[in-house]
């Protein structure tokens, strides 16, 4: 078992970044001329990292998928972000936007981290607003808020329900000055196939042009992994389809460990399955919960339309259950308490897998010309997916994976277990811990690139500014090469008789049965064998056409689907690993009278941090004991 040093400052929690800030090694301006940095993502975490990394004279080197960095997933986002600036001068605070977040994650997350996310959040929004970000405003020229899940104050910014696509296009100009400039060479259609390390050091990357099929070798002094999280796992989530796991779990496989992989959230408000033929789901923003209602019927099976139904005959159940919160109690236990009603019987829709969302009293208050200010993009959405009005009948949800709290771990600095890697937005594990709350993905990702990162990369390269450039001739890279066309020729030589897309989809039916929204020993026990089988037939029995030299979609996602079958059975061992319930991981075994989540802080108080050891060769739990100074662990409570 290794020893995890998260270098922690020292001092008074509102005071350790501050005085980190005042106290980290600088790298000279002639000196970062010098220093070659690789980013490999062009998210929010990425394209803020770049630009502000290229700004400060760094020379950046950016690599992304997608035909153009603004398609990045981050573009999907929708409510808001959340940041302490107190305008609606109701209460908040950083403290309470700190609070807010440990308590969300129920205790599950680093103080440190999480006090500096709060402390910079404010600092995102004058950032983007300069940018010229279109945020929501008041009739005096203010800029307006909402409230999300598991807070009691008003502190999410947002651009309808298109705060993703701003955010990033914000970015996206910061990111393209610095292309024009020349401060980034930017690498369009280029996926990384794995990490290069050179006397313990990440060294650079092994990436594939997507176009022409050629393996290309770049050097960099850090590589920084900003490549999103690895839902996509489940096979039916609200990522885009192209999301994987790639990136992080060969950092994986070259020392880097993995933090939580079991801690998953499942997102309360999406359209909810239709029919076989699907391959994602759709997420409804979280802000819709501000005003709609969440309901269903009291009688079991009550097939009548919504309509049809009684105010005195419908449930009310999250303002019932929780008083405090109502429909904005968190993620998880709105995602839970949804799953409870329509286990019992009282689902709604051809499947039952769905309750309402309404948003009559909303229109009855407001007027719908209100109501379609705030909502109308995601209300044509629905209609256009469904064929329903949300203006006139509710809307039908039901939970679906969304986002993953667990990633690399890494420590204060944002630095991988190898040195000068460093893993940066929904990627890391550090903020949320076993649970996110909405609109905060988008504060981190820009926490990290604008604010965090351009700091205490900083610190590392200030030791490597005699380091010259390695060449690419170097025998790591011929070496991480050759195994990245070994596992390629692999796959197309197989000669099997089953797609890609059919491993995924039973990797999938694995995942969510057995690790999903609840999960007991049994299952995950009998989850393991099953992936490890999964496993052995992908490598016997896929069939992948065409070349590696070209354009080949699905040699791309035969090595994907790989990887996720390899990430599942990690996920599956840290979630029977963890036999308490704490936020979104959820034990049958481990709850509360009332059914809600009953963590074991005397034995599970710490962040899990899994070592890679070989392949089909058990990986080694380590720990990083949790300390917490600020608050006191409580069993949460929303009521």
């Amino acid at each position: 078992m290794s020893i995890l040093n998260s270098k922690i400052p020292e001092g008074q929690l509102s005071e350790k970044w501050s005085n980190y800030k005042s106290t980290v090694p600088l790298v000279s301006p002639g000196n970062k001329r010098r220093l070659e940095i690789i980013v490999i993502g062009t998210g929010l975490a990425g394209a803020s990292a770049s630009s502000s990394l290229a700004e400060m004279g760094y020379n950046v080197k950016t690599f992304c998928f997608q035909d153009s960095p603004r398609r990045a997933h981050s573009i999907a986002a929708q409510g808001g972000i959340n940041a302490a600036k107190n305008y609606q001068n109701d209460g908040d605070s950083v403290f309470r936007l700190f609070y807010d977040t440990i308590k969300g994650g129920d205790y599950r997350s680093r103080e440190a981290n999480v006090h500096r996310l709060a402390e910079v959040s404010s600092n995102i929004i004058d950032q983007c607003v300069a940018q010229g970000v279109p945020f929501a405003r008041e009739y005096g020229g203010t800029l307006d808020n909402r409230s999300f899940g598991g807070v009691q104050v008003s502190r999410t910014f947002y651009a309808r329900g298109q705060t993703g696509q701003q955010l990033l296009l914000g970015a996206y100009s910061a990111l393209s000055r610095q292309i024009a400039k020349g401060s980034v060479t930017m690498y369009n259609r280029h996926e990384m196939l794995d990490i290069v390390k050179i006397d313990g050091k990440a060294r650079g990357v092994i990436v594939r042009n997507l176009l022409t099929g050629e393996y290309e070798r770049h050097f960099g002094h850090a590589v920084v992994l900003a490549t999103g999280g690895y839902g996509n796992v489940f096979y039916l989530s609200t990522n885009a389809m192209a999301s994987n796991t790639t990136a992080i779990w060969k950092a994986y496989k070259k020392g880097a460990m993995f933090g939580n992989p079991s801690f998953t959230q499942i997102h309360p408000t999406c359209i909810p399955v239709s029919g076989d033929y699907q391959s994602k789901l759709t997420l409804m923003s979280e802000s819709l919960r501000n005003d709609g209602r969440i309901w269903v019927p009291k009688k079991q099976g009550d097939d009548r339309r919504a309509e049809d139904i009684p105010e005195d005959e419908r449930d009310y159940y999250l303002e019932r259950r929780y008083p405090a919160f109502g429909n904005l109690v968190p993620r998880d236990v709105a995602s839970r308490a949804a799953k409870e009603r329509c286990d019992e019987g009282y689902g709604v829709g051809s499947t039952k897998l769905a309750v309402y969302l309404d948003f009559k009293d909303a229109i009855k208050r407001l007027g719908q010309d209100v109501v379609s200010a705030r909502y109308g993009n995601l209300f044509e959405m629905y209609e256009k997916i469904t064929g329903e009005d949300p203006y006139k009948s509710p809307m039908r949800i039901y939970p679906a994976v969304h986002y993953t709290m667990g990633g690399l771990w890494v420590d204060y600095n944002l630095m991988t277990t190898v040195q000068g890697l460093y893993a940066i937005g929904e990627c890391n594990y550090s903020d949320h811990g076993a649970n996110r709350l909405g609109a905060s993905a988008l504060m981190q990702g820009l926490a990290d690139g604008y604010f965090v990162l351009p700091y205490t990369i900083g610190e590392y390269l200030s030791k490597d500014i005699r380091t010259p450039a390695i060449s690419t001739d170097h025998e790591a890279f011929e070496i991480a090469e050759n195994e990245a066309r070994d596992q390629n020729t692999r796959l197309l030589n197989n000669n099997g008789s089953k797609s890609v897309e059919s491993f995924h989809r039973d990797l999938g039916a694995i995942m969510w049965e057995n690790c999903g929204m609840a999960r007991n020993n049994p299952n995950l026990t009998s989850a393991i064998s099953e992936i490890q089988s999964l496993k052995k037939e992908f490598w016997e029995k896929v069939r992948v056409p065409g070349r590696d030299d070209n354009l080949n979609p699905e040699l791309e996602k035969a090595g994907r689907v790989a990887d996720f079958i390899e990430l599942g059975e990690l996920m599956v061992r840290d979630a029977l690993d963890r036999s308490e319930s704490c936020g979104g991981h959820f034990r049958e075994e481990s709850q509360t009278e009332e059914g809600e989540a009953l963590r074991d802080d005397e034995n599970f108080k710490f962040t899990s941090a899994w070592e890679y050891k070989g392949d089909d060769v058990k990986p080694v739990r380590n720990k990083e004991e949790l300390q917490f100074e600020a608050v006191e662990l409580t069993q949460r409570s929303y009521k």
